[in-house]
């Protein structure tokens, strides 16, 4: 099969690989134009970017693919199928009509749960006990299309937005790779048609959702801190000092109407724990301004006041 690739993230390489494993020619993959980044905010390319040049592929990077010149540009490539995994652009229903099979959609939720930008982060944030990946045959609206095949795993007590992210990548490129392959053996995949039933929207993250309000009960602070960890990073005043948090475990304990909420409890190697609305987060891992990432017990020795606590 002739086949263009269209992603960006890190989320993304995996899949553009499968497609490689499962014998297809990629004739082109699509990224975002290169943004800039970090401290010297030079123009950086996007990982699909990074792994299509290093695998011979050529890269296309338009601002958009409304435009008449975008779409005619796709159609010279002749594609019998696009596959699409964290692209970051709307693709119009003029374009999505171009490939002779359609558009593909990886997307990292169980369908119609967590339609929308973050859903590995929102399953997290929600308490969701287990998460997966859909194989879509794309429609004009959000994440609305039919599933052809479907991964399901557990979301662990320990996982964060990161190791959850890795896992959902390996498994779409795997749920991908098996849809590559039956098709090109002339499978007609069966489509399973979503419902509206069950249905949420996983709104893209925010910086400011990082902050750690104690008013709120541990279990939920918890649930933040991991769903956070590598971005945004949850963060909070930690007696007068803000911090970001990267570690922290939910422990039932004095309410903060007992102690007030945001007041340091006790503070050992094991962790500092914190005051909630209900209960009490243990903070394992943390950083200082301007600092790295430590654990509690170097954070004590660093403030030997909380020791008092």
């Amino acid at each position: 099969m002739k086949l263009v690739f269209a992603g960006t993230p890190d989320f993304a390489v995996p899949g553009l690989r499968a497609c490689l494993d499962a014998g297809c020619d990629v004739v082109a993959a699509y990224t975002q134009p290169d943004r800039p980044a970090g401290r010297g905010r030079q123009l950086g390319a996007s990982p699909v970017k990074q792994a299509a040049l290093s695998l011979g592929i050529p890269v296309e990077q338009p601002e958009s693919l409304k435009s008449p010149e975008a779409q005619q540009r796709l159609r010279e490539y002749a594609p019998d199928l696009m596959v699409v995994i964290a692209y970051g652009l709307i693709l119009p229903r003029k374009l999505l009509a171009i490939p002779r099979i359609g558009c593909w959609n990886v997307h990292a939720s169980l369908l119609p749960r967590w339609r929308g930008a973050a859903p590995i982060q929102r399953a997290i944030l929600a308490g969701d006990a287990e998460t997966g990946v859909g194989l879509m045959h794309m429609q004009a609206g959000l994440d609305t299309g039919p599933v052809l095949l479907e991964r399901r795993t557990p979301i662990a007590p320990d996982d964060t937005g990161g190791s959850l992210h890795d896992r959902l990548a390996a498994l779409g490129a795997e749920v991908l790779r098996e849809g590559l392959a039956r098709a090109a053996r002339g499978e007609s995949l069966p489509e399973s048609p979503q419902t509206n039933l069950g249905a949420t929207y996983a709104r893209k993250l925010d910086k400011a959702e990082a902050r750690l309000d104690f008013t709120q009960p541990a279990p939920e602070l918890e649930r933040k801190v991991r769903a956070f960890n590598p971005w945004p990073v949850a963060e909070c005043t930690l007696a007068g000092e803000r911090v970001r948090v990267w570690a922290a475990v939910a422990l039932p304990g004095p309410e903060s109407r007992v102690a007030g909420s945001g007041a340091v409890l006790a503070a050992s190697k094991h962790g500092i724990d914190v005051a909630c609305g209900e209960g009490v987060l243990r903070i394992t891992q943390l950083q200082r301004p301007g600092g790295r990432a430590i654990s509690a017990a170097d954070y004590v020795n660093a403030r030997p006041e909380l020791k008092h606590t």
